[in-house]
């Protein structure tokens, strides 16, 4: 198990040969698609929705390539080539539960529109065997590390995606080790990270705590105020010199046995050497949706959500 799971594959993808011009300001978005189903629904939200308008860089996670459950597409390319952006897409996991699969692969990307010079994906410490869960896999979870031209200067960015079946130390040691590798092959620039860092406040293993927390919304409030104190990654990340953009604010509604959803916030932008100056949530509810168009796909899509999951955006002066 332990040589398989050092298992590595990344892919690049080309965008438009331009080059954009840089202003000083850098737009981002975390995106967790839930394994990219919806994927040109989820392309048309990111063009059209307001709340996540305009957008530079793409941190997502949960993306399929080769997966029955997603059609058998490979999410990355198909988001790259609507948005015109470059990407690279690192591997997790490879799915065993589905024998039929053509590859089986799930992962985490980055997309950007400036190009992508040099990128490797880190293998975090692992906080939870995923081979003894009922989603069979092999594999654990990643980092996808690169640096972007932005014609007169680079920056690093990390698309990142922390483990949820473990607690605030387990995060706290797969984010260190992030921190570690930034400091190594980014020395001197400026860095953004972005992604599903699973920071719930408790072990997602813990299905009483779940519970009382489902049942007691004043309980489930004050671990949302109180986040950035309940999650040990975040004074790693302040002694590495990052910040991240405000607290309390939901982004994920974690589905529960009884038909109820558990608030949280789970998606997160930190970044060290760039200031924030805006940040919001765009809901991908489509019961929220008042921007879309005829003859997409967004306007086809007949689901209550694109991913359990909103979008984190960011206005970041470089």
């Amino acid at each position: 198990m332990s040589e398989i799971s050092q298992f590595t594959h990344t892919e690049h993808i080309d965008g438009p040969a331009y080059h954009p011009t840089p202003d000083r300001m850098l737009y981002a978005a975390v995106f967790n698609l839930e394994r990219g189903t919806y994927a040109d629904a989820c392309a048309d939200f990111l063009l059209d929705c307001p709340d996540c308008r305009p957008v530079d860089l793409i941190f997502a996670n949960e993306l399929d390539d080769g997966c029955i459950r997603s059609g058998g597409g490979n999410t990355t390319r198909v988001l790259a080539e609507r948005l015109g952006m470059h990407a690279v897409f690192g591997l997790e996991f490879v799915e065993l539960s589905a024998g039929a699969e053509e590859k089986g692969f799930h992962g985490n990307a980055l997309l950007s529109r400036w190009p992508i010079v040099w990128s490797e994906v880190l293998r975090l410490p692992e906080a939870y065997n995923w081979y003894f869960d009922r989603q069979t896999r092999i594999g654990g979870r990643c980092a996808v590390f690169a640096r972007l031209d932005l014609g007169d200067r680079e920056i690093g960015a990390v698309s990142v995606h922390l483990e949820n079946r473990t607690d605030g130390i387990g995060r706290r040691e797969q984010m260190q080790a992030v921190l570690k590798h930034a400091a190594r092959v980014f020395d001197g620039l400026p860095v953004i990270i972005g992604g599903d860092l699973n920071t719930n406040t408790f072990d997602g293993r813990d299905t009483d705590v779940i519970r009382l927390l489902a049942d007691n919304p004043e309980i489930c409030r004050s671990h949302l105020e109180e986040m950035t104190e309940r999650e040990p990654l975040f004074e790693a990340a302040r002694i590495a010199g990052y910040a991240w953009q405000p607290a309390s604010a939901m982004t994920r509604r974690k589905p529960l046995p009884d038909g109820r959803t558990l608030e949280l916030q789970l998606d997160w932008i930190l970044y060290r050497g760039v200031q924030l100056a805006d940040s919001r949530i765009a809901s991908t509810r489509a019961d929220d949706w008042t921007f879309t168009r005829e003859g997409e796909a967004l306007k086809r899509f007949s689901g209550q959500q694109l991913s359990d999951h909103n979008v984190v955006w960011a206005k970041l002066y470089i």
